[in-house]
């Protein structure tokens, strides 16, 4: 069926083409390439569009690291310090804790006594002080120390409620030397802190 109506346009048109003396198309197939092409042109724009977006993103996540790694340079040494100071109490409570536990014989404190008189410079005229009991222990189990040493000589043991057990504290002419348990756990935490 022929058509002979004229179709006026208000503006030229642009791209077409005649199909006048040309097989008639087949415009399933034609829409069908056009579909193809249009599909194949989204899809090399999608795959551009998400490299750049994977690449942002990488960049992002390289910043974000270098960040949580400059953030933990800056952290460990103040988390050490932490750790340290949190340490240092811990590690006096439970040596206070271990001393106070090790029971009190006279063989310790014949050795404490012993060690406090290596320290000792003049060994004329040396009072020894020990708790009462302490004593007692030395004096009960005859310990050769109640005879002097052969560097000091004859010693002078005194009992004396102000030195705990397993301590001593040792009187030359030049001064005291104080080895009760509490002092030299004073001194271990003075050395720790400082």
């Amino acid at each position: 069926m022929p058509w002979s109506e004229t179709i006026r346009l208000d503006r030229p048109l642009r791209g077409v083409r005649t199909v006048a003396g040309q097989p008639p198309l087949d415009w399933p197939a034609v829409w069908a390439e056009e579909l193809r092409r249009a599909r194949e042109e989204g899809r090399r724009e999608g795959e551009r569009a998400l490299g750049e977006q994977l690449i942002r993103q990488r960049n992002e996540l390289a910043e974000l690291q270098r960040g949580v790694l400059d953030a933990l340079r800056r952290a460990v040494p103040e988390v050490l310090q932490q750790a340290e100071s949190m340490l240092i109490p811990l590690a006096l409570e439970a040596a206070r804790r271990i001393v106070a536990e090790i029971p009190i014989d006279a063989a310790l404190v014949e050795r404490v006594v012993r060690e406090t008189l290596r320290q000792a410079e003049d060994t004329a005229e040396v009072t020894i002080r020990l708790h009462p009991e302490d004593l007692a222990l030395l004096r009960q189990h005859g310990a050769a120390i109640l005879q002097g040493t052969p560097e000091t000589g004859p010693l002078r043991f005194v009992a004396s409620q102000e030195v705990s057990r397993g301590g001593c504290v040792v009187q030359t002419r030049f001064g005291l030397i104080d080895a009760r348990r509490e002092t030299k756990l004073e001194q271990l935490e003075h050395t720790l802190l400082k």
